[in-house]
C-alpha cells in the first residue's frame, strides 16, 4: 500500500514538473513571439513606410555592410529601392532607420534642421567624433571657415598648397611604385596638421596616417566593443591618435608664451578658452583629431580615384592637360604661383572633380534624427527614428544623370544648379554643407594642376574597388609616377 501511494505521489510530482515546464515554455514562446512581432512592427501613429526590420537585435546590418565590387549602387540599396520605392524602413545595429533616395523629400528634410530633425551620426561615428551642443557646433564651423574657408585659401593657403604638392609629387616620382591612397593620406594629414597646430608629425610615436587609414575600416562596423572586432580596433586607434593630439596640446600649453609668426588653429582655440566655456582641453583634442580626419580621408580617396579614372580615360586627361597648359601660358612667368583667379578659371577641372565625387560616393549618406512625427507620401516617420539620405542613390540616379556609371565630366556643362542642389551632395547640403568643402576642391584642383602639367603616371598593380558601404581599395592603387621631362 505504501509503495502504491509513493508511486502515485511521484507520478503527481512528475506531472506538476512537466506542467510547470510546459507553462514556462509557453510563456517564453508567447513573450518571444510578441517581441519579434513588436520588432517587425514598431509603434507608429500612422503607417510606416514599407520595408523590413530584419533580424532581431542586428536588423539588416549584415546586408548593409556586405561588400560589393563596383562603383555602382550597393545591392542593399538597389534591391530595396526596386522593391519598396525611394523611401523605405530598415533597422541598422538595432536602431530603426528610414532610408530615402527621394530628392524632394531629402531637400525638405535638410531644410528642417532644428525644427523637425537634428543632425545625427551612426553609433560608431558618434563614439569617435562625439556629438556636441548646437553652440559648440556653430563655433566649430565658424573656426573651420576662418582657417580653411575661402578667405583663408585666397590669402595664404593656395600658394602653400601648391608648394606642398610640388614637393610631394617630386618625392613620389622617386619611387618605382607608390600606393596612392596611403601616400595621399599622409600628405593631406601633414598639410592639415601644419594649419591646425604647426605640426611636424615625423616624430610621432606611430604613423598617424596609417592610423587614419585603418580607422575608416571600423567606422561602419557593427558597434560591439569586444577585442578582435573592427569596432574595438576603431576605438583603440581613436584613443592612440587622441593621445598624440593631447601631447601636442600639452606642449603648446607649456610654451604658451612663445609667439609664432602666424597664428594657427590651436592658437585661436586657446585664445578663445576664456570666452567659450565649452572649450575644454578634451574638446580641443577632439577637434584636432576630427579636423585631421575629415581633411584627409575624402581628399585622399578622391585623389586615388582621379589617378585611376584619368589613366583609363585619355580623352578626359587630354582636355584636362589643355586647360592647365593654357593657365601656364597666360602667366608672365611660369614659376608664378597659382592665384584665386587661376583656380576659378579651372572650369573643366572642377567638372572632373564633381564627376569623381559623384561616382566615388565617399560618404555613406547624410543622417538626421526626427524630433517629431513626419508625414511623407501617406506614411509616417515616428519621432526618434533616424533618416538616412542615401547620397549614392541620388548621385547614381539615371533620371538625373544619363548613363550614371560612366565617367563623363562633360555632363556637368548641362546640369542646372537647382538640379545639382537636390541630387549632388558630396559635402552635404545648404547651411549644413561641410565647412571644408571649398578647401577640398581647391586642394584637389591644385593637385591636378601640378600633376597634369609636370607628371605622367601608369598603374603598376591593384585597382580593385569595394563598397561596404564606405568605399575601399583592398589591394591599393599602385602607380609609377614620373616627371614629363625625363
Amino acid at each position: 500500500m505504501t509503495t502504491l501511494v509513493t508511486t502515485f505521489l511521484e507520478e503527481i510530482r512528475k506531472i506538476n514538473v512537466l506542467g510547470v515546464g510546459y507553462f514556462v515554455v509557453t510563456l517564453l514562446t508567447i513573450y518571444v513571439t510578441q517581441w519579434i512581432y513588436r520588432w517587425r512592427n514598431p509603434k507608429c501613429n500612422g503607417v510606416l513606410p514599407p520595408g523590413s526590420m530584419g533580424f532581431p537585435l542586428i536588423g539588416e546590418t549584415l546586408q548593409l555592410i556586405l561588400p560589393s565590387h563596383s562603383l555602382d549602387l550597393p545591392p542593399f540599396l538597389k534591391n530595396r529601392i526596386k522593391r519598396y520605392g525611394q523611401i523605405f524602413k530598415t533597422n541598422v545595429a538595432g536602431r530603426p532607420v528610414i532610408i530615402s533616395a527621394n530628392p524632394e523629400f531629402n531637400s525638405f528634410i535638410l531644410r528642417q534642421d532644428g525644427k523637425l530633425v537634428e543632425t545625427w551620426s551612426l553609433d560608431t561615428f558618434a563614439e569617435v567624433f562625439e556629438q556636441n551642443t548646437h553652440s559648440s557646433r556653430k563655433y566649430t564651423r565658424h573656426l573651420t571657415l576662418n582657417h580653411f574657408g575661402v578667405e583663408a585659401i585666397k590669402e595664404k593657403l593656395l600658394p602653400q598648397m601648391e608648394e606642398f604638392i610640388k614637393s610631394t609629387l617630386s618625392s613620389w616620382s622617386n619611387h618605382e611604385s607608390l600606393e596612392v591612397k596611403s601616400a595621399a593620406i599622409k600628405e593631406t594629414v601633414d598639410f592639415a596638421a601644419k594649419q591646425i597646430f604647426s605640426g611636424d608629425l615625423d616624430n610621432a610615436p606611430f604613423n598617424i596616417s596609417y592610423m587614419f587609414r585603418d580607422l575608416v575600416e571600423g567606422l561602419m562596423s557593427f558597434p560591439i566593443n569586444l577585442p578582435g572586432t573592427s569596432h574595438h580596433k576603431c576605438l583603440q586607434i581613436h584613443k592612440k591618435v587622441r593621445e598624440t593630439m593631447r601631447d601636442v596640446l600639452t606642449k603648446r600649453l607649456s610654451s604658451s608664451a612663445e609667439k609664432r609668426e602666424e597664428e594657427d588653429l590651436v592658437d585661436h582655440l586657446l585664445r578663445d578658452m576664456d570666452s567659450q566655456k565649452f572649450l575644454t582641453e578634451d574638446y580641443i583634442v577632439q577637434m584636432m583629431f576630427g579636423l585631421l580626419f575629415v581633411t584627409s580621408d575624402s581628399i585622399s580617396t578622391t585623389l586615388a580615384l582621379c589617378f585611376k579614372l584619368l589613366a583609363e580615360h585619355t580623352d578626359v586627361l587630354e582636355e584636362l592637360i589643355a586647360e592647365h597648359d593654357s593657365i601656364l601660358k597666360n602667366k608672365e612667368n611660369l614659376d608664378d604661383p597659382l592665384t584665386w583667379n587661376d583656380y576659378k578659371s579651372m572650369t573643366f577641372t572642377l567638372q572632373v572633380i564633381n564627376e569623381v565625387l559623384r561616382l566615388g560616393n565617399i560618404a555613406p549618406g547624410l543622417f538626421r534624427r526626427t524630433l517629431k512625427d513626419i508625414p511623407v507620401n501617406g506614411y509616417t516617420i515616428p519621432a526618434g527614428w533616424v533618416i538616412m539620405i542615401a547620397t549614392a542613390a541620388l548621385h547614381l540616379n539615371s533620371d538625373q544623370f544619363e548613363d550614371p556609371l560612366s565617367f563623363n565630366p562633360w555632363r556637368w556643362k548641362e546640369i542646372q544648379p537647382s538640379c545639382a542642389a537636390k541630387n549632388f551632395m558630396p559635402f552635404g547640403s545648404g547651411m549644413k554643407q561641410c565647412a571644408g568643402a571649398e578647401y577640398s576642391r581647391v586642394f584637389l584642383a591644385t593637385f591636378l594642376h601640378v600633376l597634369v602639367t609636370k607628371y605622367r603616371w601608369t598603374m603598376v598593380k591593384g585597382g580593385t574597388i569595394i563598397r561596404a558601404p564606405i568605399i575601399r581599395f583592398p589591394d591599393g592603387f599602385h602607380f609609377k609616377i614620373s616627371q614629363k621631362n625625363q
